[in-house]
């Protein structure tokens, strides 16, 4: 089916592995990205192997883009700078709900049939009991300013589907990891980064705390078969398993060095891990990337 797509965030970690994927099944692709956390080396393949791919360096929350909107007419929305990974102040993440109402503005005002939006699941359901994992889509419960702008997000995108039959799905991606991922971007892209440089990395308690890490490529496919299924839902993306920080360092390609213990952080999850069933059932996907395999792939 021949779709035309349109990634706010597409060059950045997820989204320059989404336009990868979206310009191999032959679709055209426009991508919208200020550069604040992406970077157009990100997009250097996207842009080598041909297709149709056109950049625009812009911010997402001006009218510019929502008047590209208008004359591109895509046929789904992939909106991946909701919760910006690097949002240092409340200022702004209140900007990216501020570019996230915009965005929403410009689709209801353009008739675009679908938005996909991802968001961060540890953000959403506060602090889980290690029984009830892995999670369930269950009611929000947001853990700290993240989780109230992720929140909201949701409300948001409920409103604009009740009011303006604009079709939304949410996907809730566990822990991403993957090639193109800055130091700075999560757990396994710290210790990758230390691997390469051959030092001890910090981790922080006694590593046992646990996510549910998910590679890269798993994540794009289900952001693809959301742009045509899961209409109104919260989607939990992830695989269910639980991964020790401590393992992930070992099974790191020369992660061999005794790592250096930190204090605990105040607000880190000790243990992590959602249910992939309701995306099996409404997207027909599964998570297939075993985590010794993908932590290969990380450089």
């Amino acid at each position: 089916m021949y779709v035309k797509s349109f990634v706010v965030g597409g060059a950045g970690f997820i989204g320059s592995h989404l336009v990868d994927r979206l310009l191999a099944d032959g679709e055209p692709v426009d991508v919208v990205d200020d550069l604040s956390g992406g970077s157009l080396a990100n997009l250097a393949d996207a842009r080598s192997v041909g297709g149709s791919l056109k950049i625009h360096h812009l911010d997402a929350a001006t009218a510019e883009t929502g008047s590209l909107l208008g004359m591109r007419e895509p046929d789904v929305v992939y909106h991946l700078a909701a919760i910006p990974r690097r949002a240092s102040s409340p200022v702004t993440m209140a900007a990216a709900l501020t570019t996230t109402v915009a965005l929403l503005d410009a689709v209801r005002a353009h008739r675009i049939a679908k938005v996909v939006v991802a968001l961060p699941a540890t953000a959403l359901y506060g602090r889980p009991a290690s029984r009830d994992l892995p999670l369930k889509e269950q009611p929000l419960e947001p853990r700290g300013l993240r989780g109230v702008i992720a929140r909201a997000t949701v409300d948001l995108l409920t409103t604009y589907r009740e009011t303006d039959a604009v079709e939304f799905t949410v996907l809730a991606l566990s822990t991403v990891y993957g090639p193109r991922q800055r130091p700075d971007g999560g757990v396994v892209a710290a210790l990758a980064d230390a691997a390469a440089a051959g030092r001890a990395p910090a981790i922080t308690g006694d590593g046992r705390q646990t996510r549910d890490l998910l590679f890269v490529d798993d994540a794009v496919d289900a952001l693809v078969r959301a742009g045509t299924r899961g209409s109104g839902l919260v989607v939990n993306v992830g695989t269910g398993v639980q991964t020790a920080v401590r393992d992930i360092w070992t099974l790191l390609p020369g992660g061999g060095a005794e790592p250096l213990k930190a204090p605990s952080r105040p607000d880190e999850l000790q243990r992590f891990a959602v249910s992939p069933v309701r995306a099996r059932i409404h997207l027909g996907w599964s998570p297939w990337t075993a985590v010794a395999d993908g932590l290969r792939e990380v450089r």
